[in-house]
Parts: C-alpha cells; structure tokens; sequence
C-alpha cells in the first residue's frame, strides 16, 4: 500500500469510532456491506461530484494501466503489475492497460 494512502486511513481511522472490525466501509446498519452496496455508494459519490462514465472499477482500472505504464521505471515488469493486481494470469491484467497511441509512436521513433 501507498505510504500516504496508509497514513490518511491511519489518520482517518483515529477520528472516527472504529469498532473491532476488518471492514473499513460500514453502514448505519451493518458492520459490512455487501459488494454491490458498495458500488451503489461509488456510483452515488461518482454522481454527485459530475464524474459521468466512472464505476467502482474504475479505479482499480486506471492503477493497473498506471502501474503497466511505470513498472519498468523502477525495475519492474509486467509481472509485477499483475501481481499487485492479484491476477493469476497476465491475460486478464492486459485485458485492464488502456493502449497509448501516442506512446506507440514515441516508441517506434526510439527503435
């Protein structure tokens, strides 16, 4: 996990009465909620703020295009991003990178 992601839900977690639980979104109701409910509350907040076209997945899309895209800045390859993604088959990690057009070209000039 991010290092600021891990201190902000740190942060957060200290100035709200978290009960002894694993989950970390809850509702008035329950202690858990169950996956859709949870897209439901994305696809609310996405509305809300004018965001048209974005999903609870979309996030994770855009990491895993971003993470495709850097990896090998620091080392990595394609296989680490799928296994940040927890994919078990590079195949599916594929089927989340965005393609680049522009990239395409940039890298043929450099070939």
């Amino acid at each position: 996990m991010n290092e600021e992601l891990r201190t902000a839900l740190r942060e957060y977690a200290e100035t709200v009465w978290m009960p002894t639980s694993s989950f970390w979104i809850q509702s008035e109701r329950s202690r858990g909620m169950s996956a859709q409910a949870i897209v439901n509350l994305f696809w609310r907040w996405y509305r809300y703020v004018g965001f048209d076209g974005c999903s609870s997945h979309s996030g994770r899309r855009t990491f895993i295009t971003n993470t495709a895209r850097k990896i090998s800045t620091v080392g990595g390859s394609l296989r680490d991003a799928q296994m940040l993604a927890g994919h078990t088959n590079l195949r599916t990690t594929q089927r989340y990178i965005e393609a680049n057009p522009e990239a395409q070209v940039r890298v043929v000039e450099l070939v």
